[in-house]
């Protein structure tokens, strides 16, 4: 299959590069970043996508999304698809859905769940919204991807999907860390706190698959002084996209909203940026120190 693939960061470069080692035709673009080995670079992104049975792009926002969609849909072959795996507003992903039906182009939100990790070892979690027919052409290579592709509806399900998985996330990793930092403070060992929890009612994937704790628990960024696998500013976009989504369809999410609040002021007003949103592990236990 030949592909076109705009957006090659730390996402989206190892991405298109295990697509390029399982035999497919990948032409690439970024403003920034190099091609992976194994994927042709393009001049432009229209360039990137002429010809292109699927177009995929990974892109920071839903802005930029729609601003390159207005670039590369009139260069898309008819017939081709368009799939973004960008994180991005419901609105957006819906919008540039039907731009693309309208210029005869299929289309699909596709975000990821799996970090730059998954990323690399082709085991990321797909969660799309467009047609059935869409889907099942693009399955092949989210099965060279990721290791699952859910199908959860029309156009804007997908990005929809991302925002409540990513809600819970940020809720639940509050909540670890802060249980941790209360463990700390009541004198109970990490580790004994871990053996209790992770068998226990206080399960979570926060706890038993990404711990917060360094030396506790699966190898995680706390193992690596919190080098982000998932930052901290990228989970605080996630929370925002959350809570518009919320507003805007008149949800009530007051946990949700109180993590947004807290992930804002550790990336913006402390130490946050650029670590791993599990360093709220740290913060609290500061926090608990300088008020003692």
């Amino acid at each position: 299959m030949k592909i076109g693939f705009i957006g090659l960061g730390n996402m989206g470069a190892p991405m298109a590069a295990n697509l390029a080692a399982a035999g497919h035709e990948v032409m690439g673009f970024d403003t920034a970043a190099p091609c992976p080995d194994g994927v042709s670079t393009a001049d432009s992104a229209a360039a990137a996508v002429k010809g292109a049975d699927v177009v995929i792009t990974m892109l920071p926002n839903g802005k930029i999304l729609r601003a390159v969609a207005d670039q590369i849909i009139p260069d898309m072959q008819p017939g081709a698809i368009l799939c973004d795996c960008s994180t991005v507003d419901v609105d957006s992903a819906r919008a540039v859905a039907a731009q693309a039906n309208a210029a005869g182009l299929g289309s699909l939100d596709a975000p990821v769940s799996g970090g730059i990790g998954g990323a690399q070892a082709g085991t990321l979690t797909f969660m799309v919204g467009g047609s059935d027919a869409d889907f099942a052409t693009v399955q092949p290579l989210f099965d060279i991807m990721g290791q699952k592709a859910v199908h959860c509806g029309d156009a804007g399900a997908g990005q929809s999907a991302k925002i409540c998985n990513n809600m819970i996330l940020g809720v639940t990793m509050i909540a670890t860390c802060e249980a941790f930092a209360l463990a700390d403070q009541l004198g109970l060992d990490r580790q004994k706190m871990f053996d209790v929890v992770s068998t226990s009612s206080g399960y979570s994937w926060s706890m038993n698959a990404y711990c917060p704790a360094p030396g506790v628990g699966p190898t995680s960024p706390a193992d690596n002084d919190y080098k982000p696998g998932f930052a901290a500013e990228l989970m605080l976009k996630d929370l925002n996209l959350s809570q518009d989504a919320a507003e805007s369809s008149g949800a009530e999410t007051p946990m949700g909203a109180l993590a947004r609040e807290l992930y804002r002021q550790f990336v913006e007003e402390e130490d946050g940026r650029g670590r791993d949103f599990s360093a709220m592990l740290p913060r609290f236990t500061e926090k608990n120190l300088e008020s003692r």
